[in-house]
């Protein structure tokens, strides 16, 4: 295990569940709409908030899409009319999800856990540094740059690029949206947009990196690395 991952192992360690409760976990078949999505998690979040329902990691995969976070700016999504755009509660600016990309949608009570919006980031971030760590790959947190990079060394001295993104809300305490990894997307599809506002850096995914994991291959990991970090699960 390398120092970027052991130093996420002590970020998510202060989120571990303390009440010994599972965490439901769900994977949705085929593709799921997007104004569907945010309407179900909307739903669950309020029930957990009001504790009528146990927290849950709802792991998706969504048709081709641009979502516009609280901070997007116009001139970021540079062509409007390729994919539907969808305007998103959660932080951030512009984003893209569709076919090949694992979005995992983490509805967790923070009151129980911890109530700290930036450590709780970090920890996202350090779930998908553990999660890629399975499969050999360095993912890396950036101070500025919310997210996981990798370096690509083979594209020139300094070169990095986005494998995994983050943007949710928190509303009562309970988180929604969540995070998004790059399995095997179509990457060019990311030109529509700056995604996350961020000029000067590329994307990638496992497949462009050189490994061709599976998307059940992906969720095992992240469901590994979410007990190992978060606590428990249970099949939903």
């Amino acid at each position: 295990m390398n120092a970027e991952t052991l130093a996420s192992a002590a970020i998510l360690s202060p989120f571990a569940a303390r009440d010994g409760g599972r965490v439901d976990w769900a994977i949705a078949d085929g593709r799921t709409g997007y104004l569907e999505a945010v309407a179900e998690m909307e739903a669950r979040a309020a029930a957990i908030a009001e504790q009528r329902s146990p927290e849950r990691i709802w792991l998706v995969e969504h048709p081709p899409l641009y979502t516009a976070g609280t901070s997007a700016r116009a001139q970021d999504l540079v062509e409007p009319g390729l994919f539907p755009v969808f305007k998103s509660g959660r932080g951030g600016q512009f984003t893209y999800h569709g076919p090949g990309q694992r979005v995992a949608y983490v509805m967790l009570d923070l009151a129980r856990r911890k109530p700290d919006l930036r450590q709780f980031v970090a920890a996202l971030e350090s779930w998908i540094i553990a999660t890629l760590s399975a499969f050999n790959i360095r993912g890396e947190r950036r101070d500025g740059r919310i997210g996981v990079w990798v370096r690509r060394p083979e594209k020139g001295e300094g070169v990095e690029d986005k494998i995994g993104a983050i943007g949710i809300r928190v509303r009562r305490w309970v988180s929604f949206h969540g995070i998004s990894i790059n399995v095997e997307p179509q990457l060019s599809h990311y030109a529509g947009i700056v995604p996350c506002g961020i000029h000067g850096y590329g994307v990638t995914s496992l497949a462009d990196l050189g490994w061709p994991v599976s998307m059940a291959e992906l969720d095992a990991a992240l469901r590994a690395a979410f007990e190992e970090g978060f606590g428990p699960t249970r099949d939903a």
